[in-house]
């Protein structure tokens, strides 16, 4: 895998095919380069009414996968955010490990016709966010700023030059192998769905990985 692999999403477009195939071969590379680097995807744009026209429950199944595969990746992921963020965009925005939006960036949760579109968005913002801080957005359609994303834990940088951004978030990732941070994500997952004791073992199989390679790098 190259440094850094590159993915633009728009979501003005419903999930597609292609959209799905574009993901698909980026997490692809990310798999076989060995956790080296960082994926980017930049996203803007909001879908407009009747966006789901033509839509069915298959090809959305494949995009949540897709998406999936994103929030799981060996290797550290980045999302630039710039103006108006709904749909798929925000959706990839929320599977990322770091986020990055421009000033003047606006989250929009997807509406279907007059109800809020029951994708995993919400379901994402809840679990970043809390019920609470996001209940206006997904109850009522309001858009969040981009301020108020960075209080609330959306985003986690707020950017003039997303350049700068990417940059900033590279070097948080530097020497920190893909495995490893896949590891520390799947236990940062589960600690808001797992009890303490299902939780425990995956820990102190995490916390045995981690001493192995200390006594190895001692005796090397």
């Amino acid at each position: 895998m190259s440094d850094t692999l590159t993915l633009r999403i728009d979501g003005a477009e419903p999930p597609t095919a292609a959209a799905v195939k574009a993901l698909g071969a980026v997490c692809d590379e990310a798999e076989d380069g060995g956790g080296t680097g960082i994926v980017t995807v930049y996203v803007t744009g909001a879908p407009e009414p009747g966006w789901t026209r033509g839509l069915d429950v298959q090809l959305v199944s494949k995009w949540e996968r897709a998406l999936r595969r994103l929030e799981r990746l060996p290797a550290a992921t980045v999302a630039v955010a710039a103006r108006d963020c709904g749909g798929t965009a925000l959706d990839a925005l929320l599977a990322a490990d770091i986020r990055v939006a421009t000033p003047g960036t606006r989250l929009l949760v997807a509406r279907d016709g007059e109800a809020t579109w029951p994708g995993m968005a919400s379901y994402r913002l809840v679990q970043l966010a809390g019920a609470a801080g996001i209940r206006r957005a997904v109850l009522f359609g309001l858009p969040i700023d981009a301020t108020e994303a960075l209080a609330l834990g959306l985003v986690d940088d707020l950017a003039p030059d997303p350049a700068s951004g990417v940059a900033a978030a590279a070097g948080l990732a530097a020497g920190l192998s893909g495995k490893e941070l896949a590891i520390r994500r799947q236990l940062l997952f589960d600690a808001t769905t797992t009890s303490f004791e299902d939780a425990l073992g995956r820990h102190l199989a995490a916390c045995d990985r981690s001493l192995r390679a200390d006594a190895a790098r001692v005796v090397s």
